[in-house]
């Protein structure tokens, strides 16, 4: 009896389909991207690999948002996620209409919104960026002048705040995971583990941030752990991370940041509940029944695209 490993594999073949995949998701999700020629990588990277993809088909292991992105890149493709329930804090967090409201009320800022965000309020946008490219970009626009309207994660937007100077309003957004990180646990965990280096996403608070060795995207954390001389790492992000840290430096200790208050040293605490949602049984059922396909009202997909290109352009 063939697995449903090998039962994906088939049927990605016969549809002539694409799997890609976030760092957050199941590990085995991202073993299988990877094996059947797709990607795991963080959302933009991902929608832009689908787009220069031969597949007809894209299928996304994440949540809604991604999909989105995937979509507004390559709108004659078909694409499907696994679960059409897994949303994300920070876009549920900035639905369009008070958004929309917020931009008009401040028409005289540049918007710049984070890609964890729907399609409606990136196509409300001047800029989209990950936060891998937020610092350089603010900085950009601050050189010419522009004020700043930024949209959704309150932490992500206080970093950068903070490291440019620039006059940046900050709608009020956060990660449910990263939120949950603890300074006052993490100082205990660092003076358990004097030795490790600690790895910290902008969308965690402010001072858990300011505890960090290194802050950066999900990529830019990888990397340290492969590149950086440690051989202890704590680790604040969801911790579906640690499949492609360990993948990429074998013989190194991770240890997740406290999420659960003092002198917390949780295992599985750090985790997405959408991003679980994601599986091998859903992803199986998305290809061969095409399930939870991502339409995009095609004025929403020309606008959000020229949000998305700018930061495209800027990056290469």
């Amino acid at each position: 009896m063939l697995s449903i490993q090998e039962k994906i594999k088939t049927a990605l073949k016969a549809h002539n389909a694409i799997l890609v995949a976030h760092y957050y998701v199941d590990a085995k999700l991202q073993t299988l991207a990877e094996e059947t020629g797709g990607i795991v990588s963080d959302s933009l990277e991902m929608a832009r690999f689908s787009q220069n993809s031969d597949a007809d088909i894209i299928i996304v292991a994440g949540v809604k948002f991604m999909g989105e992105t995937a979509k507004i890149l390559s709108p004659e493709k078909t694409v499907l996620i696994l679960d059409d329930k897994a949303t994300c804090s920070l876009d549920e967090d900035c639905p369009i209409d008070a958004f929309s409201k917020f931009c008009d009320e401040h028409s005289n800022r540049t918007v710049v919104v984070y890609a964890n965000t729907s399609a409606q309020v990136k196509a409300k946008a001047d800029w989209v960026v990950t936060s891998g490219s937020a610092l350089n970009v603010v900085k950009y626009l601050k050189d010419k002048g522009k004020k700043i309207l930024w949209a959704p994660d309150k932490n992500l937007g206080n970093y950068v705040k903070n490291k440019t100077g620039v006059d940046m309003l900050l709608w009020q957004g956060a990660c449910l995971v990263h939120e949950r990180f603890k300074a006052k646990a993490l100082i205990q965990l660092q003076n358990i583990y004097p030795e490790a280096a600690t790895l910290v996403h902008p969308e965690s608070p402010q001072e858990v941030v300011d505890l960090a060795d290194v802050i950066g995207s999900t990529t830019t954390l990888i990397n340290a752990v492969k590149n950086r001389k440690e051989q202890t790492f704590i680790v604040a992000t969801d911790n579906g991370i640690f499949h492609k840290m360990h993948e990429v430096a074998p013989n190194k200790k991770l240890i997740e940041a406290p999420t659960m208050g003092e002198s917390a040293d949780c295992e599985s605490c750090a985790h997405c509940q959408w991003m679980a949602m994601n599986t091998l049984d859903n992803c199986l059922d998305a290809i061969q029944n095409k399930t939870h396909e991502i339409i995009i009202d095609q004025s929403i997909v020309i606008q959000a695209k020229k949000s998305i290109h700018k930061l495209l352009n800027f990056t290469l």
